[in-house]
């Protein structure tokens, strides 16, 4: 008996396009078609257009395709007729082998929107095959008293054709002892067998030569031949007799070669040589003969190679044990294959989206089949994707699985997934399949630009050259492509009388700041702007930051004196009483540096002087003092040089000139006055020039404020009065009116002071300010005593 046929076939797609599931009718079913085998390539099918209810407009715009089973495409569609053809002769044998029908299963893809049709083509057989015998002659051994009407079986024919092209018919040539009858297995083939009409006698005919016709159903019929010798053997009572005329077999798929299948057992009552069976298999196919082998002594038949439940679910082959007169019997054995879970799925993409734009939804990533060939639980298959991605695994139509998206995606977090379908079978053990998709997630302009600092702060130098490269303000986009290109620019200021035009500029491409011109520390110490980044995209997202821009002090500016007047006009002299002790403070040198920090920062000198060692200066407050004790031999006017330097560098300086008047009437405890009459009050007035320096600081500009103080002197003693003394009206001459040039402003005061006597201390009162240039000021209000404010000269200034 003959084997079975394989009929499971894999079928793989492979789809470069994305697809919506919005409106599918997935699932839907076309057809049935029919063709004949062996058509010419491009015979018709089918419409595809009509069946499909769509114009082939439609056929086209929608991508409809044919996804054919196996490797090679069977059909073809051509979308401009909407008809489906033959795209290679079909031979129906090659495909199917002995099973009928002989059914192609394929799917009708239609791509945007997603439909899938499902449709199957049967392929009808034609006669294209003669019945073929594996021997050219058989031999058959017959006992000449065999009773009438035995039935002999015969070897049958093969036909790879099907249905009524298969084989139908045996005939015999004409004879006067046999006829033969057609008979049919339980598969449904048919095979002859010699039936005895006519008792035979070896005496008289030892041997006879028939010729056997196998007839198949086709319009014309094909038929073969072989020859049949029968030998007329002397009696042998009792041919062998099996003890199952059936042996029904399951046997695993995995089971190893050299496996025990079944062990048959045949009887023959006869003794001696008639009564010994040897066993064989009687007629194997090609597969029998190549999986089993049988003992012919035991009858035990085993593995001779795996088998393979996918390939041939069973086979079917009868055994013969013959006895040594030639006499045999027969049984069947049915051997049928158990399926272990032995196969892992199977999976086939056919549609991958790749990249997908950030911030998407209702996007399908991916179509993808499931096939596991094996059977029952061993072929039914779960689906599933690993935990923690923005993604939902959904079963569509039979085997089929779309990939979609779950949230929505953010490049800037992660741009790349790779995604891993894990398809496990339910059978024991479990096998799965794992099959990885790279998906790419593409850039939306969702970020925009970002400062590396909220604000930057910039030193450059002052007297800079036009042009210098000020510094560089930096940002940073998270996207990628051109909406990462990003732009800077200038932003307008918030105060519209500013103008950056002429101070700044920016190199839009990478961010470097220049100064248009040459900056000055003593006009402008700092200024402020904004700039801006914008990427590429569209639309544009902007951001922007602070730029504070601190103009660094150069030493570009020499000491300024402000006291003594350097007017040589009226030079200032200042007077010491010759019993001035050592330490006496002459006067104080005051000078005021436009610069900043140690460029200001201001040391004094004695450069020269008329009697060198009589006077000293301090270096870090320009005092000068007396620096030994006074003699009558010490000349009574002295010229000093003191140097005013700054701590720049270079370092520059100034020299001023002061005039000293050694005085001897200030070497008593008082003022002598001239003889007077008691009561009379003699006033002198004493210009004492007090120079006060105020700096206050802007954020622009510095401005300086001198405040000349111009003090009377007056005398009040019973006894005596002193003589007069000049007090100069008015403000100073004009040139100290602006000192520095930039801003500085002065201011003339005078005020009514008295020395008074008596009380063994020399002392100043002040009496009221003399406030001419004061419209509000109150002639009645007067200075309170401050006994702990004193001046230079020692005096207590109340």
């Amino acid at each position: 008996m003959e084997i079975g046929w394989m009929n499971n076939r894999r079928q793989r797609q492979v789809l470069i396009f994305f697809v919506l599931l919005s409106s599918s009718r997935a699932g839907a079913e076309l057809g049935p078609y029919s063709v004949m085998e062996e058509m010419e390539r491009g015979s018709f099918v089918a419409n595809l257009g009509i069946d499909l209810g769509v114009g082939l407009a439609e056929l086209s715009t929608r991508g409809t395709r044919i996804i054919s089973p196996g490797n090679k495409e069977y059909l073809q569609l051509n979308v401009q007729t909407g008809n489906l053809l033959i795209n290679e002769k079909l031979d129906r044998e090659e495909l199917c082998g002995p099973a009928e029908p002989c059914l192609l299963h394929f799917q009708v893809l239609m791509e945007n929107p997603l439909e899938i049709f499902q449709a199957e083509l049967r392929v009808t057989d034609i006669n294209d095959h003669s019945p073929v015998f594996s021997e050219r002659e058989m031999t058959l051994k017959i006992l000449e008293n065999s009773p009438l009407g035995n039935a002999f079986p015969l070897k049958n024919a093969l036909d790879l054709d099907v249905g009524s092209n298969n084989v139908q018919t045996y005939e015999i040539s004409p004879n006067s002892h046999f006829r033969v009858l057609t008979s049919k297995r339980s598969d449904g083939r048919k095979y002859p067998e010699l039936v005895l009409d006519k008792e035979l006698d070896r005496e008289e005919e030892p041997e006879l030569r028939l010729t056997l016709t196998a007839l198949d159903g086709g319009s014309p019929p094909r038929s073969g031949t072989t020859q049949i010798r029968i030998e007329v053997v002397d009696i042998n009572d009792n041919a062998p007799v099996f003890e199952q005329s059936l042996y029904k077999v399951q046997f695993p798929e995995d089971s190893p070669i050299g496996s025990l299948v079944v062990k048959v057992s045949a009887i023959d009552l006869d003794s001696g040589v008639y009564g010994k069976i040897s066993y064989t298999l009687f007629q194997p196919s090609e597969d029998i003969s190549r999986i089993l082998e049988v003992n012919p002594i035991t009858g035990e038949i085993r593995l001779t190679t795996q088998v393979d439940y996918e390939t041939i679910l069973f086979y079917e082959v009868d055994i013969e044990a013959t006895d040594g007169g030639g006499l045999s019997g027969k049984s069947t054995l049915l051997l049928q294959v158990v399926d272990v879970n032995d196969n892992a799925p199977e999976v086939t993409i056919s549609a991958l989206t790749s990249p997908i734009p950030e911030n998407s939804l209702d996007i399908v990533v991916a179509v993808f089949s499931v096939w596991d060939p094996d059977s029952g639980l061993n072929g039914k298959t779960v689906s599933s994707i690993q935990d923690g991605l923005p993604f939902l695994l959904k079963p569509s139509v039979k085997n089929f699985y779309t990939l979609t998206i779950e949230s929505s995606l953010d490049r800037e977090v992660r741009a790349e997934y790779n995604i891993t379908i894990t398809v496990t079978d339910l059978g024991s053990p479990r096998l799965k399949t794992q099959h990885t998709i790279r998906v790419w997630v593409s850039d939306v302009n969702d970020n925009a630009p970002t400062f590396t600092q909220a604000s930057y702060t910039l030193y450059i130098r002052e007297n800079n050259s036009p042009a210098l490269h000020m510094g560089t303000i930096s940002a940073t986009d998270q996207d990628t492509g051109t909406n990462a290109q990003i732009t800077y620019s200038l932003l307008p200021p918030q105060d519209p009388h500013l103008s950056l035009t002429s101070l700044v500029s920016i190199n839009a491409d990478n961010g470097h700041l220049f100064a248009l011109r040459s900056l000055d520390y003593e006009s402008l110490r700092f200024f402020e702007f904004r700039v801006g980044a914008a990427d590429a995209g569209s639309p544009a997202l902007s951001s922007e930051a602070l730029v504070r821009v601190v103009v660094v002090d150069d030493n570009d500016n020499s000491p300024f004196v402000l006291y003594p007047l350097q007017n040589d006009s009226t030079p200032c002299t200042e007077l010491v009483p010759r019993a001035a002790q050592i330490d006496y403070l002459v006067t104080k040198v005051v000078a005021v540096d436009d610069d900043s920090g140690q460029n200001a920062w201001l040391s004094y000198q004695l450069l020269k002087a008329t009697e060198p060692g009589l006077f000293s200066v301090w270096a870090h407050n320009g005092e000068v003092r007396t620096a030994r004790l006074l003699s009558e031999r010490d000349a009574a006017k002295h010229r000093l040089v003191v140097l005013i330097k700054d701590n720049g560098e270079p370092p520059m300086s100034v020299t001023v000139t002061l005039h000293v008047l050694i005085v001897d009437g200030f070497s008593q405890p008082y003022l002598p006055l001239p003889e007077v009459a008691t009561d009379k009050v003699q006033e002198e007035s004493l210009t004492v020039y007090l120079v006060i320096a105020l700096a206050s600081v802007s954020s622009l500009f510095l401005f300086s404020v001198l405040l000349f103080i111009t003090v009377r002197l007056c005398r009040r003693n019973r006894a005596a009065s002193i003589g007069d003394f000049s007090v100069p009206e008015g403000h100073f001459p004009a040139h100290l009116v602006e000192v520095s040039g930039t801003g500085t402003l002065s201011k003339s005061y005078q005020y009514e002071v008295c020395l008074t006597g008596g009380s063994g201390t020399s002392e100043f009162k002040f009496l009221k300010p003399i406030l001419p240039n004061f419209q509000n000021h109150s002639p009645g209000s007067e200075i309170e005593e401050n006994p702990n404010f004193r001046n230079d000269f020692g005096f207590s200034i109340q």
